[in-house]
This record gives C-alpha cells, structure tokens and sequence, in this order.
C-alpha cells in the first residue's frame, strides 16, 4: 500500500509538472493587452520569410574566388572575384543583423511571459498570441540554421572577402561594399558565422543575458515558462485530441521544432539543465515523440538536441537518455 501511494504521488507531481492545454498555434489573435508588445515582434518577425529565401537562395561565389586564388597576378579575376563576393557579404551582414533584431524581440516577449503574479502557464494560456509569436522565432531560428548548415559557401565567401581587404589587394577595385562591411562589423559577424547554428546561440544567449540583467526576477519564472511550453508541445503532438486539432500537417512539424527550441534554451539557462533528473521537461517523453516520426522529417532536430544543449554529456544524465539520443 505504502508503494502505491508513493507511485501515486509521482504520477500526480509528474501531472502537475507537465501542463495540459492547447495552445493554438494556428489562429490565435492578439488581445489588447498584448498588442503593444505584438506589434513589436510583428515587424520582425514579418521579414522572416524574405531572410530565409534569401539564405535559400544563396548560391556563394566558390568558382570565381577559386580561379582568383589560382591565377593571383590576373586583376580581372581578381576583380571578378570581388564584385562577386561582396554582393554575397551584403546578404549575410542583413542576416546577422536580422538576428540582433530577433535577439530584442525575444527579450520583449520574456518580459511579457514572466512577469508576476500570472505563472508561465496562466500567462502562455492567457496571451496566446505571444506565445505564437514565441513560436514563430523558434521556428525560425532552428530553420535558419538546419539551412546554414548546408552551405559552406557562407564561410568561404566570407573568409575570402576578410583576406581580401586585410591583405590591402583591392586597389582600385569598388571601396564602397567595404565601407557597408567594415572590419568591426566583419569581426562581429565572424563570430555568428563561426557558430555552426548561429541563430541559436544567439538566441541561448540572448535568454541568458535576460535572467543575469534581471536579477529581481526569479529564474523559475523563466526556466518554467521554456518548460511549460516544452510540456505543452509534447502533450499536443501525442494527444490525438489535440493534435487534430491543427488544420495543417506543417503545424505539427512547427510543434516540434519549438519543443526542441524550447528545450536547447532550458538546457542553456537552467543550472542542472534539461536531461536532468530533477529538470520539470520530461526528456524521455519529448524525444520518443520525435523518435515516433519519420526519420528523415527529424533527423536535424535529434542533431541540435545532441549538438546545440549543454549538458547532454553531464554525468548526471541518465543513460537511457543519452542512449536514446545516439
């Protein structure tokens, strides 16, 4: 009898750790106590398209950096070279800059979120729409960066173009995409394009910079909002209750992506991390439903689960974990 009350107990504590309630990615609309703070976000978040077609479509300038590598004493290529990286180094100052925009945005939408008396879950439930907006960036941020990963032309454009002015060997060729990109600003995006997911540790950083600058607030309050909506999103894509409730397949894949987002800034921000026993997101539950999909729709989300958190390899992970994750 004594084991069953313990048993019960854990399952009641496990039912309280992991909220039960839909948020509605698909249609929730600001009420007017958010529309301040989603009209803010809103005019980032509406040129987040156009940054990840112009990173689509970004196609690097390899063959003309080559042949002027190759062929050092021919100024035309040299010069071919340049005209056709600094266009390139132009996109990719509007994508990191992009991502300072993102930064502030985030940190609006923590304010907004954390703040006393509601908890994490009053206030997810009660201001949908900036939960959707908190979403909609970690969507956007796991996107962006499962698309650089696949383009290592963005390091060698950029490599060639910081040797390039360094070494002085543009002469007459055009001063003007240097002044666009000087070297402050091309030491600022070194570092973001050295991150193999520069979007998110932009935004673990950003998250973790909130909670040292706000010092009267506690940290609960923002660790149990991540985890709050980690719960919700695992709950809504295996609850067949909630999860056909989505008018469109993209929503479940958007579902799971923000988890995994959620989950990597937990991971950043929490003392013990996520995959610890006494962490309140149920790691086991979250990646068996991902593990419950389609290998190749989640292959890149397992990846930044094993590669983007910082305590995965803590001696205080479970094996069952870290064996799941492999």
């Amino acid at each position: 009898m004594g084991n069953l009350l313990k048993v019960l107990k854990v399952l009641t504590r496990d039912i309280e750790n992991y909220p039960h309630f839909f948020l509605d990615f698909e249609n929730a609309q600001a009420t007017e106590g958010e529309r301040d703070v989603w009209n803010q976000v809103n005019a980032v978040l509406q040129d987040s398209e156009s940054i990840l077609f112009g990173l689509q479509a970004y196609k690097g300038a390899g063959q003309e950096i080559r042949d002027a590598i190759q062929n050092p004493n021919d100024h035309r290529l040299q010069e071919r070279a340049w005209h056709s990286v600094c266009p390139l180094v132009i996109r990719l100052k509007k994508f990191y800059c992009f991502s300072i925009r993102l930064e502030e945005a985030l940190k609006s939408l923590l304010e907004s979120l954390t703040c006393p008396p509601y908890t994490p879950t009053q206030h997810l439930e009660k201001e949908q729409a900036l939960a959707k907006q908190f979403a909609e960036i970690l969507h956007f941020t796991l996107r962006f960066d499962e698309l650089k990963m696949r383009i290592p032309a963005i390091q060698n454009d950029f490599s060639y173009y910081r040797r390039t002015i360094s070494r002085n060997r543009i002469n007459t060729m055009n001063l003007d995409n240097e002044s666009e990109v000087n070297n402050e600003m091309a030491n600022r995006m070194s570092l973001f394009y050295a991150e193999a997911t520069p979007m998110l540790k932009t935004l673990s950083n950003a998250t973790t910079n909130f909670v040292t600058e706000n010092k009267t607030l506690p940290l609960e309050n923002t660790t149990d909002c991540l985890s709050t909506m980690a719960s919700v999103c695992k709950v809504m894509l295996e609850t067949p209750e909630y999860s056909s409730r989505f008018s469109s397949e993209d929503t479940l894949l958007f579902c799971m992506r923000v988890m995994v987002g959620v989950i990597i800034l937990y991971d950043h921000v929490h003392p013990n991390g996520a995959f610890n026993k006494s962490s309140k997101i149920d790691m086991k539950g979250c990646i068996k439903v991902l593990k419950d999909q389609p290998a190749d729709t989640v292959e890149g989300l397992l990846n930044a689960l094993k590669f983007t958190t910082k305590h995965l390899n803590d001696e205080s992970t479970p094996k069952n974990i870290r064996t799941m994750l492999q």
